[in-house]
């Protein structure tokens, strides 16, 4: 028996387990495999066999099963909201809002697919005239999918829809502090889909995720810490496999002066507390326009006040789900405070293991950890700026880019600081809204990651573009022969500088020679 970060550890003759623990209470919810290189790699192989025929069923006969696997999550949500409960501690109301979102993607992932990823005509252009030109994208074949806890259901939907959308069949390997979730989602698909194992679930800790990594899938799709990202991408390197990170993030939200302040205030209350904070587009710094920052405050804290962790039903946020990110709230909270800043609401004693209040920490300098790395947990910073532009200049100085929020009535102005805002995504006055809108594209920059998922780019991230030339008459001049001629030559010449040699006037429409 050992302990690891999640719980129990056991060995089993040759075969080692580990125990998915509620991290509420610390009783088992269930046992699971530690999955082994060779467990990992005849899961792959089985992957590959399912992905021929599930490429083959063509883009009406895919639909068709995933919107059947979303009907079938739809009318168990509250058995699986249950399960995300037990293993995540987050309350059951908010584990059915992930697990809905997680159904409208595959809702959009499934009946968007051909129109994304069919074949299209484009224009060959002059020098090309004779060719029909087209475009289509293939699957990958196999796509790895390494998930993390904090939204269990939702965030690897992300990756798993698009890719089953995209033709491709899936391997997932759930965090180990929620693999009872992970298994329930791939059981759910296989008694929809049970001609083949399309989705296949590996259980296990990091090693596992590292033996996935190696064994030759097509795509990775990770989400996770960028410390991790970093050892999942040495492993992918080995060979060339692609990967698409999602990362951590310290998102920043904008208050200009004529903002609803009650409603930017609701907005960064739930962005910042709801799931314990644990949200990788969660509120964690707040820049509020001089004028209105002491109002502001009041408001948050007054909101803060009335929030309660817990595990009953009447709680607003459940316990942290990993132990050990208790020592990095309790460390930023520290530092914050021996920097000079003080707790507005809360504070180090808000830590009650396994839980935490709520806190507000104003006049953080902006070197400190509270306001540089990533907390994920119940707290935020909140100071003053002298507007919108020194908001968006201070938002902009950490390494992290992930998600963003401005709240101001004058649209333009806040449109303005949304584009100018170093992020991969930005919602004006509301908060995470993105990521309720299945079209839009979803990933960071910086730290906080490449490659995005949701939206016809996701589809995109899960396929491989396909170019298509036709030869539909003879060149006029056949350019692409050793039988070429001068004077080929000078007539295709001749055309290109008449197309492409004129120059134009700096600042003037007018065309100079």
């Amino acid at each position: 028996m050992a302990t690891t970060t999640r719980g129990r550890m056991a060995q089993a003759g040759t075969v080692r387990t580990f125990d998915s623990l509620n991290p509420a209470t610390s009783e088992p919810v269930a046992t699971f495999p530690v999955c082994g290189e060779d467990e990992v790699s005849q899961a792959v192989a089985r992957a590959r066999a399912a992905a021929g025929w599930w490429s083959g069923l063509g883009w009406k006969e895919r639909r068709i099963r995933l919107l059947a696997w979303k009907s079938y999550l739809t009318r168990y949500i509250m058995r699986l909201a249950e399960l995300v409960h037990a293993e995540t501690g987050k309350p059951v109301a908010d584990a059915q809002l992930e697990i809905l979102l997680a159904i409208v993607h595959i809702d959009w992932a499934a009946k968007n697919a051909r129109r994304v990823l069919g074949p299209r005509r484009v224009r060959s252009g002059l020098v090309a005239i004779n060719q029909a030109s087209s475009v289509e994208y293939h699957p990958l074949g196999v796509v790895g999918v390494i998930g993390p806890w904090n939204y269990p259901v939702f965030t690897p939907m992300g990756s798993i829809a698009y890719a089953l959308a995209a033709g491709n069949a899936v391997v997932f390997k759930p965090s180990e502090f929620t693999p009872a979730t992970g298994t329930w989602l791939a059981d759910s698909l296989a008694s929809v889909i049970p001609d083949h194992p399309v989705l296949q679930v590996i259980t296990g800790f990091g090693e596992t995720g590292q033996h996935l990594a190696r064994s030759g899938v097509d795509k990775i799709a990770f989400t996770g810490s960028s410390r991790t990202a970093r050892k999942v991408m040495a492993a992918c390197a080995e060979n060339l496999t692609p990967m698409v990170a999602e990362c951590g993030g310290k998102d920043g939200m904008l208050v200009a002066a004529d903002a609803d302040l009650d409603a930017a205030a609701d907005a960064a209350v739930w962005g910042a507390m709801s799931n314990a904070g644990q949200t990788c587009i969660g509120v964690e710094r707040v820049y509020v326009v001089q004028d209105v920052y002491h109002t502001f405050l009041e408001k948050l804290t007054e909101r803060v006040g009335r929030l309660r962790p817990g595990d009953d039903r009447e709680a607003d946020y459940g316990p942290m789900t990993m132990p050990g990110q208790l020592e990095v709230v309790e460390q930023h909270i520290a530092d914050a405070m021996a920097c000079g800043g003080r707790a507005v609401a809360g504070g180090l004693g808000s830590i009650r293991k396994p839980y935490v209040g709520p806190v507000i920490l104003a006049d953080v300098p902006e070197t400190s950890a509270a306001v540089t790395e990533e907390t994920f947990g119940p707290t935020m910073t909140v100071s003053p700026v002298a507007d919108l532009d020194e908001g968006v200049r201070r938002a902009n100085a950490v390494r992290y880019g992930l998600g963003s929020s401005v709240f101001s009535r004058n649209r333009r102005a806040a449109m303005r600081a949304a584009r100018a805002l170093r992020s991969g995504m930005t919602s004006v006055n509301a908060v995470i809204a993105y990521a309720s809108v299945p079209a839009l594209p979803f990933g960071g920059v910086g730290e906080s990651g490449f490659g995005r998922i949701h939206g016809p780019g996701g589809l995109r991230e899960f396929a491989a573009a396909k170019a298509i030339t036709r030869q539909r008459m003879k060149p006029m001049v056949n350019l692409t022969s050793f039988s070429r001629t001068d004077a080929d030559l000078k007539k295709i010449m001749t055309v290109a500088t008449m197309l492409h040699g004129r120059r134009y006037t700096p600042g003037r429409g007018r065309r100079a020679r």
